[in-house]
């Protein structure tokens, strides 16, 4: 059995696996990948068929132990056996043998998302369709958060109540931000307000200068124009909450969806998750949960909110770049499938860390 280094458990299943015999864990194990294969109920017949050296009256026993556990539910009295979704977990965090991804499928992927000419943007959003066509759900892509450092600012007059705030970063991006301008701002207090700026932000992120010049505002204010003063203070409180507000995030592949959907429970169950997919903003949140992380994390049905309608699962991962300043990776951006909780969870894991992973590389 091979974990992926990087995978990171939310465990919180009913039972520990501890708990489980030798007996009751090859029953459960053989239950839950029958059912990550076929979506169907597993019975005792189909496990006594399938490998499983008991007899069927032994293993409707275990099954019986293992559902009083809270791994296992019945949708009906006279059918077979489904995994919770603490049993799901229970599975992935401890009986989940996670394989690698061929070199020919890596070379595929590369070659999809590192086309000569193309730009980062394009990369993301042929990220998103790459994981869903790959992984049969909808792909999750959420744009990056950049923070680097300020190497320039300047303050452009476009007339007597507007100025372009031009803005240059360590790591080469330039932004144009249009600010409004008070009655009577001259040329000098734009320049002013330039080279106060340009004195300390230097080195720093619009949020550590936010929170470096707001006491020294106050003192300094005294000494400086009082409209180059309000200047500074509007661009900071714009600017250092400009990264949050213009992320956005991808979803790619919902039609993958509806795939398999075949009774009128597994319709209402997609009508559910397309719903969820509508919230950005919670889904915004769930992907700030693994940008904390530091490898691929998985949420099954009411693990999370969002998702404790639906009853689907998500496997997302952080992509990284290369700190400027430091020399170290920096968590920007996060990426991730998301489908019924019958995902190939064997494969997946490997192929969004992978792809993770070749975002960070085209970044640095």
């Amino acid at each position: 059995m091979r974990h992926s280094p990087r995978f990171q458990s939310l465990m919180n299943s009913a039972a520990p696996l501890s708990e489980l015999d030798e007996r009751a864990r090859e029953v459960f194990r053989q239950i839950v990948e029958t059912y990550l294969e076929t979506g169907e109920p597993v019975g005792s017949r189909t496990l006594s068929r399938g490998g499983v050296h008991l007899s069927p009256a032994s293993i409707r026993n275990t099954m019986q132990d293992l559902s009083a556990l809270g791994l296992l539910s019945a949708p009906h009295i006279s059918a077979g056996r489904l995994p919770t979704h603490q049993g799901l977990r229970l599975f992935v965090d401890g009986l989940l043998e996670i394989g690698d991804l061929s070199e020919n499928a890596k070379q595929d992927i590369e070659a999809r998302l590192m086309a000569k000419g193309r730009t980062f943007d394009a990369a993301l959003h042929e990220a998103g369709n790459l994981l869903s066509g790959l992984a049969g759900g909808a792909g999750l892509v959420m744009t990056p958060v950049f923070e680097s450092g300020v190497k320039h600012v300047e303050f452009i007059s476009l007339g007597i109540d507007q100025a372009l705030a031009v803005l240059v970063y360590d790591d080469g991006r330039v932004e144009n931000r249009l600010m409004p301008l008070a009655p009577g701002t001259t040329p000098s207090v734009l320049m002013e307000a330039s080279n106060y700026l340009n004195a300390r932000l230097k080195g720093r992120t619009l949020g550590e200068a936010r929170t470096l010049l707001k006491a020294e505002l106050d003192t300094e204010r005294l000494r400086l124009d009082e409209a180059a003063a309000a200047l500074i203070e509007a661009g900071l409180a714009v600017w250092s909450g400009g990264d949050q507000e213009k992320r956005a995030l991808i979803v790619r592949g919902r039609s993958n969806l509806l795939e398999g959907a075949e009774t009128l429970e597994d319709l209402e169950r997609v009508r559910s998750l397309f719903d969820d997919l509508e919230q950005k903003e919670e889904l915004i949140d769930l992907l700030d949960d693994v940008m904390d992380a530091q490898g691929v994390r998985i949420f099954i049905g009411a693990e999370s909110k969002l998702f404790s309608l639906s009853g689907s699962a998500v496997i997302a991962a952080p992509y990284m770049m290369r700190e400027s300043r430091t020399g170290g990776p920096r968590v920007v951006g996060a990426i991730g499938i998301i489908g019924p909780t019958r995902l190939n969870y064997a494969r997946i894991i490997p192929l969004v860390d992978y792809t993770a992973k070749l975002l960070g590389r085209l970044l640095d």
